[in-house]
């Protein structure tokens, strides 16, 4: 069975956004960009985007010219990626094995298994089903082979059966040649030569064919190896998707426990046993999942993340005490459960020799993880440099341990303030017209006389992202007659045809 996600990358940010097909998710065109050498270039459009002119391969700036009414965000193909391998595992339910067709497609071995759903059409439908259950735009096809599967799912008609007693060639003979999954030029070259449907492909020589295409050495660029695929002629090795079972411990009590101070020990009890567990695998928990099973059958769950990897029980059991304050056991807690969800490598380290770890005091990661317990995991975030010359986009965050970006050596060349305001004010200045120094402007209700000024810095807007009259900045660095320093910046220059006078703005302060 092949299943191909006709929206994933769609589908997966409305599911994000908590939006439904058809709401406010689809009530505007939207499209998701990725930056690139040349530019942001479209990834994902939805149906209102591409209605309008927009299509994925598109740069930016040519789809805004055709859909002045786009809006913008950002793809995650990593993160696209792993919810396809989720997909993959939990797709698992309707054979024994499954494997990705990335971008957005599924294989699933579902050989033998047709009569546990009571037949090829009632488990194609249950499949179809389940997955517009999750809110996924989905097409899906069963057949003999992966190949045929995946042409009739991505080029038959809906809910495609292709029976293993029927003849193939008559089957899928009406498929266009872009069933074959073959690269966008070798579709091009057949499609010249006159040779637009798989049908097509049956009537010549294998002669012919085998001479034009003798040294291409890739399936993608080989209509002969990819016809014999389909047909089942030739094997199609796939890699499947497996599950790698997160580390878990767990206690089942012989009488249910109320009182805190005996599920404190038996956190502290598992946090060993995790930590054990974990040291046998070189792993460190990043977060870890507690799990409590009380007697009325209600279960309560407790989530830790960490700033850096550990298997530190005393660490541990530091964190889960403070979210353990608010938990009511009612009538008792009879089975507890701890799972390392989310793991990264470990190496051994001997932390404890001579209690080298007492005479150290907390380490950078443990106090963060202690602030982010009391205050919440987005209460600490590190500011990094983005690739951007606008100020306000050249700064991005990300959690305070994660590894930083490369170095951008083009920031050495701008001196830039440490604080900046968080909207630039608009300020009333007195200047050498028509791009001359400022010598006087009036913030917040005082005049500054200028005492030193420097500049300018010029910088253009960034043509791919907004729209064409929007206006260049000139900053300048400036110190008035009582030692105070600003940035400001002119918007704009007389005479450039993208608006009137030009306007003053302050946009940071320096120390």
């Amino acid at each position: 069975m092949a299943v191909w996600c006709r929206d994933l990358a769609i589908d997966r940010w409305r599911l994000a956004e908590g939006c439904a097909r058809g709401e406010e998710a689809d009530a505007a065109p939207l499209v998701l960009v990725e930056d690139t050498a040349h530019g942001p270039r479209i990834l994902a459009a939805n149906t209102l985007a591409r209605a309008g002119g927009a299509s994925a391969g598109m740069r930016l700036a040519d789809a805004r010219t055709l859909c002045p009414a786009l809006a913008v965000r950002p793809a995650d193909p990593a993160g696209d990626l792993a919810f396809l391998e989720k997909l993959a595992l939990w797709a698992q339910r309707w054979g024994p094995w499954s494997a990705l067709d990335p971008p957005d497609g599924l294989l699933v071995d579902t050989t033998g298994v047709a009569h546990l759903f009571g037949g090829e059409r009632t488990l194609l439908a249950d499949a179809l089903h389940l997955f517009h259950g999750r809110g996924l735009d989905v097409r899906a096809a069963i057949a003999p082979t992966a190949g045929a599967a995946w042409a009739l799912a991505r080029h038959g008609p809906d809910a495609a059966i292709l029976p293993p007693d029927a003849d193939p060639c008559q089957y899928l003979g009406p498929l266009p040649v872009a069933a074959l999954r073959l690269d966008a030029d070798v579709i091009l070259l057949l499609r010249r030569l006159g040779l637009k449907r798989l049908g097509d492909l049956d009537g010549l020589a294998r002669e012919n064919l085998a001479r034009r295409f003798r040294n291409t050495r890739s399936a993608a660029a080989n209509p002969l190896l990819r016809l014999d695929q389909i047909f089942g002629l030739r094997p199609e090795p796939l890699l499947p998707v497996t599950d790698v079972p997160a580390p878990l411990v767990q206690r089942r009590l012989m009488e249910p426990i109320r009182h805190r101070s005996l599920l404190d020990q038996v956190v502290a009890d598992l946090a060993a046993d995790m930590a054990r567990l974990l040291e046998g695998l070189g792993q460190g928990a990043r977060r870890l999942e507690l799990g409590m099973w009380k007697v009325d059958g209600d279960v309560l769950v407790r989530c830790l993340e960490m700033a850096a990897a550990s298997r530190d029980p005393a660490h541990i059991c530091r964190l889960f005490a403070a979210r353990l304050d608010d938990l009511d056991a009612g009538f008792g807690i009879e089975l507890i459960r701890l799972r390392a969800s989310w793991t990264e490598p470990l190496l051994l380290a001997q932390t404890d020799l001579d209690a080298a770890a007492e005479r150290h005091g907390t380490s950078l990661a443990g106090c963060i993880d202690r602030i982010a317990v009391r205050l919440g995991g987005q209460a600490i975030q590190r500011a990094i440099h983005h690739s951007s010359h606008i100020p306000e986009r050249a700064q991005r965050w990300q959690p305070p341990l994660a590894d930083p970006p490369p170095s951008q050596e083009w920031l050495a060349f701008h001196y830039r303030p440490l604080k900046l305001l968080d909207k630039p004010e608009l300020i009333a200045v007195i200047y050498e017209t028509p791009d001359g120094l400022p010598r006087r402007f009036r913030w917040r209700g005082q005049v500054h006389e200028i005492a030193r000024a420097e500049g300018p810095e010029r910088i253009a807007p960034e043509w791919w992202r907004e729209r064409s009259t929007v206006r260049l900045r000139d900053y300048y660095r400036i110190e008035d007659q009582k030692g105070r320093r600003y940035w400001l910046y002119r918007h704009g220059v007389i005479g450039d045809g993208r608006g009137g006078i030009p306007e003053w703005f302050i946009h940071g302060l320096f120390a």
